[in-house]
């Protein structure tokens, strides 16, 4: 397995109408952080280490003081859980290069440029390059609409009229309805985990809710498996 400088453009070119995409939601989340208490700068940094966004929108409900440094881990990983399988299925082309490159691949594995890599290895190709270039493509992407959310979001006035309040919903929606299309049997987990969401909102501390639906929607996802 190669990564070539052509791999990456290739994939930096594949995945940039996917990105046009992505800059609401960037936006978006710079603007929901700061308005949460966060700094622009600290959002900024938060979207270039972290890069996930749906654990992000779900972690600024726990950034409040005191932090709940536990519950805000159980929501990450929950919600991030899906790497493990991304992960597993690249293992038999990504653990042929060199520890380094490996790590350095991985740190820009996203939904995208894993559906999108994962689609060029099946038909024998050998270049990991797409991966990480779709993987910067969207990296870059999303660090610079968070910073244009975080830095000039007030420049914007209200930004509840222009919509940026239903983006995080709106996001977690197409999430969940990308996955139930390509996989239809993930469809009990997801309705579970919404309606277990949704009746304990009221009645759990802030986040937990989430919490357990995710745990619920992921039993329920585990037992389908094993039968």
């Amino acid at each position: 397995m190669t990564i070539s400088r052509a791999g990456v453009l290739r994939g930096m070119t594949r995945l940039l109408p996917i990105c046009l995409f992505v800059v609401p939601f960037g936006i978006a989340f710079g603007i929901a952080a700061t308005e949460g208490g966060i700094g622009p700068i600290q959002a900024t940094a938060m979207s270039a280490f972290v890069f996930t966004a749906t654990a992000q929108f779900a972690a600024l409900d726990f950034l409040q003081e005191p932090v709940a440094f536990f519950s805000l881990g159980l929501v990450a990983l929950a919600l991030s859980g899906r790497h493990l399988i991304m992960g597993a299925a690249l293992a038999q082309w990504i653990n042929r290069l060199p520890a380094g490159k490996r790590f350095v691949v991985l740190m820009f594995l996203s939904d995208a440029n894993f559906a999108d890599t994962q689609m060029l290895l099946q038909r024998g190709e050998t270049d990991l390059g797409p991966l990480l270039g779709g993987g910067l493509m969207l990296w870059i992407t999303w660090v610079g609409s968070t910073a244009a959310g975080a830095f000039g979001g007030n420049l914007l006035g209200n930004t509840e009229a222009l919509g940026f309040g239903v983006v995080m919903l709106c996001f977690f929606a197409a999430t969940a309805f990308g996955m139930v299309r390509s996989t239809p049997s993930l469809l009990l987990p997801v309705i579970v985990a919404v309606v277990t969401s949704a009746i304990t909102l009221p009645y759990l501390p802030n986040g937990w809710n989430i919490i357990l639906a995710a745990l619920l929607g992921g039993g329920v996802a585990a037992l389908r498996h094993a039968e």
